[in-house]
This record gives C-alpha cells, structure tokens and sequence, in this order.
C-alpha cells in the first residue's frame, strides 16, 4: 500500500478537474485522473505530472455506468491501495432551453451523470475510507455550480436542478458519515472560463456575463482547484457540510 496520499478526480482531462489534478500533484497527492472519452488529454496530464516527478495514472471510466464505477475504484485499489480524497467533477450540460423544450431523454442523461453518478462514486469511497469498516477516513469534495442557487432559468433549469441535488446530498452525506471520518463539502463555482460553455453551446458566455459579476471578470479553473485543494486538507478540518462559493459574489 502506498503511504502518499491519493486523490481521485471525476472528468479530470480538462477544466476544472486537470487543474485540480495539476494542484493536487504539485501539493504532494498521487493523482488519478479519471475521464470519459479524452484519452489523449488524460494521458498528457498524467504525463505533465509524472515528469515533474509526480505520481499519478488515468483511469477511463463512464461515471454515468455503475460497473465502470465499480471498474475505476478497483484500478485504484489496485494500483495505490488507498483513497484519501475523491473529488466528484465529472459532470455534463446540454444546450440552451426552456423547460417546455426538454426531453426526457435529455433529463435522465444529466441526472445520471450529474446526479447518479457522483453518489455511486461516493458510495464507492465511503467503503474505503469509513473508519466504521476499517478505513482511515477521507475527504469527498462535489463540484456543485452557482446555477443551484439561481435556477438557470431560460437556459439549463435542468442542469441547475441536478447541481441543487449534489447540494442536498453534500449536506446530508456530511452529516451520515462525520462520525467515520469522512468530511463531505462542496463548491459552487459561477461563470468560470473553461470549455463547458463552448459544450453547451455558447462558446463566448463567460465573456457575455462578466459585467454581471461584482468582481467584473470570470473566475479561472484554477480558483476552483484552490478552493477544492483547501477543502480536502487539514486546515479545514472542521469543515464539513459546507457549501464554497467560488463565484465572484455572483
């Protein structure tokens, strides 16, 4: 078993999850960098990391599928012998639309990923870390969004629902699972400039909306990590159940 903390990162290729795995690495974490269908940008991260003598593999795994699930945390087991922190990133969002305009289709795709798989990955790590079954304890960080506050409306309702949802259960898994060891948190990020407005549809939205935002400017994904790393380390020790905006005051 190895005795260097180890990080797993959800949907860890780009954005907001290879920045939390670039930081993640250079804090000292061994890194696996999950991902759905980017092996060559999984594979560079990895490579990045190893070369700067860091420690880290990629896993690709469908979070939206519960045997994959099930496949990704065994290729941990298997390669690192613990988890110390997960960090549930993977998410996804369709095109702009109105409620009226939804398809069935379309809301059981994102709330299986969004929703669905971000409790079985945790279920995944409270096997492993709960000190009531023999484990250390840990940390699980969910990536939420501001839109669970705002509602989204004339956009992606759907999407903001499923992030209300990773809400409620950040709140309530924190409270289960306090007294094996487990913290649970998580952040909410606003407008930040990745490519997750480009896959919804509207590549120049960060842009669009930075004059909504008392900061005046979108936020980085490498905000996003900062605020994860803290949560995941002892100096929020007596955090959990905590809900970090990392939005601007937006």
């Amino acid at each position: 078993m190895s005795t260097q903390k180890v990080m797993l990162i959800t949907g860890a290729s780009r954005g907001i999850g290879a920045a939390t795995a670039a930081l993640a690495a250079s804090a000292g974490y061994a890194v696996v960098v999950n991902y759905r269908v980017n092996h060559e940008a999984a594979n560079a991260l990895v490579h990045a990391i190893t070369s700067g003598g860091g420690s880290a593999i990629a896993v690709q795994a469908d979070v939206s599928d519960e045997q994959e699930i099930g496949r990704l945390f065994a290729r941990v087991d298997q390669a690192y012998g613990r988890l110390d922190v997960l960090v549930n990133n993977a998410g996804t969002v369709d095109r702009a639309s109105r409620v009226q305009d939804m398809t069935a289709a379309r809301l059981s795709r994102m709330f299986q990923v969004n929703i669905t798989g971000p409790f079985l990955c945790a279920r995944e790590a409270v096997r492993r870390m709960s000190t009531a079954s023999g484990g250390p304890g840990g940390v699980i960080v969910n990536v939420s969004s501001g839109a669970s506050r705002t509602g989204s409306p004339n956009e992606y309702v759907d999407y903001a629902a499923s992030k209300g949802a990773v809400d409620t259960f950040t709140v309530g898994l924190a409270r289960e699972v306090g007294a094996e060891g487990i913290r649970v948190a998580a952040v909410r990020p606003g407008i930040i400039d990745t490519d997750f407005h480009a896959r919804a549809g509207e590549p120049g939205r960060a842009e669009r909306l930075a004059s909504t935002i008392p900061l005046c400017r979108s936020g980085s994904a490498e905000e996003v990590a900062r605020a994860i790393l803290w949560l995941a380390a002892p100096a929020s020790a007596y955090s959990t159940g905590a809900l970090l905006d990392v939005s601007g005051g937006r």
